[in-house]
């Protein structure tokens, strides 16, 4: 096939624009947060916590509105086995970052943390910090790669360039520009990538719709023309299963790195809350354009187009609905420019992720676990390192690996089983410790596990209420991934305080707290007491058995100085009584 010249070059012309826009944002804030003191690792992972509300608003919208979210909304308006009705994606994530907002910005914010394992490794410990490190650095990576993948098959479906070179240097040019200026490069570039997708696509669907090969889609909504209504509906035996991906959405969507990362670089709590409202309407608006193209592509008919007579559903090319309509129903500067858009999707997705896992890995890993000494230039360069490690390591498995979607899906399954619970309980559950933690994460991964998964062809060893085999697969409609989220949260609290009882009852001799949980809870691996007491984690009754200690270069390895002596501050005014549980 010959290579589209226009196309190359829209592309070309993207890419250096969001690469100058990248290395640009490195160049203007180079020398943020020296002045305040911030070390230079903190100021690459959360930006010197001074992300105002137009850049933070598009980078937390960007995080979602990324590749797949736009591509798959598409392709499920455009099946007709789901239709609208099952693009729950829009809804999901939007309702995702609402309940974020509500719930756990403010408190992730205010404790000054700088990732998401940071309250972890707190309360549980450097070992349990780890070990939920393995299932949130999975689903960075693998979304990562899956989104990769899906812009080298977009690249060869309008430009004709060979996918595997298409998708070298989409990841190449994200990772230069993330090595280079971190959470800054990453924001301002989510600015220019979130401006692509809305003009791009919105440029797309008018041209789409006045294609003569196209249906009226009010009449295709609910009328079957060319297939089923791309309205759908969820037939009643569905209903379970509906709810449980719904959930998973909306729960499973918060405790992701690349959202607390926009949390953490907020200027406040009550800015990171705004942030998290605001990019709930932008990925309700910028699912619009994506739906449409959906219903375009369902009230088309492809015998008149130049895509042949056999439509994408019957080429097993539905996952590119998008791009196809672009090509075949759009004048070709319109869909240069549509796919322009679709690839700033992806990237914006694809820095993210990688930026949030490298983060995690050298402050939670290399820092706390083995290297407490280490200087701050050797955590930004053990960053930068991890960077291009991770990237060339999503961009390995986009090439090499025919099953990275069903390996997202599966590791995004564990975010939503294992992670969330645990966030619920170290946020608001007073009274769980490591041994609850470990039984919690050991109980949903099993359950999840047991239940298979049909894209990596892992069969269940676990059948649950109403699985039937569908050509050879066995498919589950009992909602089993929250119900190992609700059986993970409570094996947490069950186990914390059997183990809590067993310990101070005498029943098991204090030699036996191996992990020092209960007998040496407060331990100076995980907190000092009286910083716990502060952010209303334990009871004062709690304080008897062990000698209180303070230890402030403890504290300040998870929480900056200046949000601790906010809180002293705070002690001393009159209202502190009342704002003593917004700060630390």
């Amino acid at each position: 096939m010959a290579i589209h010249i226009e196309g190359l070059l829209a592309i070309v012309i993207f890419y250096v624009l969001i690469l100058f826009v990248g290395i640009w944002a490195a160049w203007k804030n180079k020398n943020s947060g020296v002045v305040e003191g911030t070390d230079r690792s903190e100021t690459i992972m959360v930006g010197g916590r001074d992300i105002g509300l137009f850049v933070g608003g598009f980078t937390m919208t960007a995080t979602w509105v990324g590749g797949g979210y736009i591509n798959g909304t598409a392709e499920y308006v455009y099946l007709p086995e789901y239709g609208l009705a099952w693009a729950q994606a829009p809804f999901g994530y939007a309702l995702s970052l609402v309940v974020g907002g509500l719930f756990f910005a403010k408190p992730m914010r205010s404790r000054g943390y700088v990732t998401m394992l940071d309250p972890f490794q707190q309360l549980y410990g450097k070992r349990m910090g780890g070990l939920l490190f393995i299932p949130a650095l999975m689903g960075e990576i693998f979304w990562s790669a899956a989104i990769l993948s899906a812009l080298g098959a977009t690249l060869s479906v309008i430009v004709d360039i060979n996918i595997n070179m298409s998708v070298v240097i989409s990841a190449l040019i994200a990772i230069f520009y993330t090595l280079v200026g971190g959470l800054y490069s990453v924001a301002y570039t989510d600015v220019v990538q979130l401006f692509c997708i809305f003009v791009g696509l919105w440029l797309s669907v008018p041209t789409a719709l006045a294609n003569p090969a196209v249906s009226d889609i009010g009449v295709t909504a609910l009328q079957r023309v060319h297939q089923a209504p791309w309205l759908g509906k969820v037939e009643h035996g569905d209903m379970w299963k509906w709810a449980d991906n719904f959930c998973l959405l909306v729960m499973g969507g918060i405790p992701w790195q690349v959202y607390f990362q926009r949390v953490l670089s907020a200027s406040s709590a009550t800015y990171a809350q705004v942030l998290s409202f605001l990019a709930a309407f932008g990925c309700l608006v910028m699912a619009v354009p994506s739906v449409l193209i959906g219903a375009i592509g369902a009230s088309t008919d492809w015998n008149q187009t130049s895509y042949g007579s056999v439509s994408p559903k019957d080429k097993n090319e539905s996952d590119m609905i998008l791009p196809i309509v672009l090509q075949h129903l759009c004048p070709p500067y319109v869909s240069f420019f549509g796919l322009g858009a679709v690839s700033a999707a992806v990237m914006s997705s694809a820095d993210s992720s990688i930026l949030s896992a490298s983060s995690m890995f050298a402050r939670n890993i290399y820092q706390q676990a083995f290297r407490q000494s280490a200087s701050d230039r050797e955590i930004v360069w053990v960053m930068r390192i991890t960077i291009f490690v991770f990237g060339a390591l999503a961009t390995a498995m986009a090439l090499l690996t025919g099953t990275v979607y069903g390996l997202w899906y599966l590791s995004s399954d564990l975010v939503y089983v294992i992670i969330f619970p645990q966030l619920l309980s170290v946020l608001f559950v007073r009274g769980t410790n490591t041994y609850g933690s470990v039984a919690g994460y050991v109980c949903g991964l099993l359950l999840r596990v047991g239940g298979g998964e049909p894209y990596l062809h892992l069969p269940p060893f676990i059948y649950y209420p109403g699985w039937y085999v569908s050509g050879g697969v066995v498919v589950q409609k009992f909602p089993f991934k929250t119900v190992s989220m609700l059986a993970s949260l409570l094996g947490n609290l069950a186990f914390s305080h059997l183990a809590k009882y067993l310990f101070e009852s005498g029943t098991l001799s204090a030699k036996y707290d191996f992990l020092d949980a209960v007998v040496a809870k407060h331990s100076a691996e995980i907190m000092d007491k009286t910083t716990l007491v502060n952010r209303n984690i334990i009871g004062l009754s709690e304080m008897a058995p062990v000698k209180p200690r303070l230890s402030v270069t403890l504290a300040a390895t998870f929480a900056r100085r200046d949000t601790l002596a906010e809180e002293e501050d705070d002690e001393s005014s009159p209202d502190s009584t009342h704002s003593q549980g917004e700060h630390e």
